[in-house]
């Protein structure tokens, strides 16, 4: 019945009466009537990708600017039952692109007629008590750069919640990921510096508790190894400015000298490395040392720093992780799927690098 074309004799004046004396909101009904359309019509109108005319969109449209009409996303949910509303699960501790990756999901999810939740971990060991959040707010789908242990991924799958994985593995488990190849960026790297002559090597490394830290370190120190050179120096960091800074401070310490280059599990600490080498310790970089960064943010590539670094394709990547939920949503049925991309080498100005092989 509700579907019904209202008749178009409905005036603006009418409706706003009818809806003050029952005290109510404003609903997709007042506006089809005054539209002159059904109310499925309205629904399509408010519904990204629906099929709907340009003429009966502009009357919609018209109608509901006059009514000042909002549509009710928690009504809508219950009878769709869906709430249109994606998780992005991410640690505090994520590197400076995670704007980047979040401002490309937002627009990709946006033109679904979806909405990003953004839920902020203080570090990738807390994941348990995020995902209580989670699963209040009755999301259609999440993408995960986090760690998710065994018995986590099984609740996803539990609640028939759909997710990817975002530039992390999970080992003994077939799930939908995208991710940076961190093995070959390593190698990369480590390859180019070693061929320009480095042989003395020190790390500043991420979070003991996240699985991209320590994969980068574990690639650094193999390659190293292949090509017969030590092992490199390792000192702790924490993806931040400070204990880039700091590290750089404890290498020199340890080894009574600075090395031949520095790698740092990302370009924050690297940044950090790097004022501290100039500035509290005058060293010529890259002349007598060269520092290296990972991820390619763009502070660093700002004029005072311009650093070494490796750039993940972070707007590829989280197109391709927006495109892959999709379809789990639409058919969750759809098989584990694993995409890899490749990391660059922005050749900036700290570090001294061989040629490419």
């Amino acid at each position: 019945m509700t579907n019904s074309t209202p008749p178009l004799s409905s005036s603006i004046a009418d409706i706003k009466a009818l809806i003050g004396r029952e005290a109510r909101r404003v609903t997709s009904y007042d506006v089809a009537r005054l539209a002159g359309v059904s109310q499925s019509a309205v629904s399509r109108c408010f519904k990204p990708g629906a099929s709907v005319s340009k003429a009966t969109q502009a009357r919609v449209m018209k109608a509901a600017q006059e009514l000042d009409y909002i549509p009710n996303a928690a009504a809508r949910s219950l009878i769709t039952r869906r709430s249109n509303q994606v998780a992005l699960i991410v640690s505090n501790l994520a590197t400076l692109h995670f704007p980047e990756v979040l401002s490309e999901l937002s627009r990709q999810f946006g033109q679904r007629g979806m909405r990003i939740l953004l839920f902020a971990l203080p570090s990738e060991g807390d994941v348990d008590q995020t995902l209580a959040d989670v699963w209040q707010h009755q999301v259609d789908g999440a993408i995960v750069a986090a760690r998710l242990s065994p018995a986590q991924v099984a609740e996803f799958e539990r609640r028939g919640v759909p997710f990817v994985l975002f530039n992390r593995h999970l080992s003994g488990h077939s799930v939908n990921t995208i991710v940076c190849d961190q093995v070959e960026a390593a190698r990369l790297i480590v390859s180019r510096l070693a061929a320009a002559g480095h042989k003395r090597f020190a790390m500043i490394d991420g979070p003991h508790d996240s699985a991209i830290a320590q994969e980068r370190t574990r690639s650094v120190a193999a390659r190293l190894a292949e090509l017969g050179l030590a092992a490199p120096l390792l000192v702790a960091g924490n993806y931040d400015y400070a204990s880039g800074a700091r590290g750089m401070r404890e290498v020199v310490s340890r080894l009574g000298r600075a090395p031949d280059a520095i790698v740092c599990g990302n370009d924050v600490m690297a940044i950090g490395c790097l004022d501290t080498a100039r500035h509290e310790m005058q060293l010529d970089v890259p002349g007598a040392l060269s520092i290296t960064g990972f991820d390619g943010v763009t502070q660093a590539g700002w004029l005072s720093y311009n650093l070494t670094t490796l750039r993940q394709p972070m707007q590829s990547m989280a197109m391709a992780a927006s495109d892959m939920l999709g379809a789990l949503m639409l058919d969750k049925s759809t098989g584990p799927e694993r995409r890899v991309f490749s990391a660059s080498v922005v050749e900036g100005a700290t570090a001294r690098l061989g040629p490419a092989f």
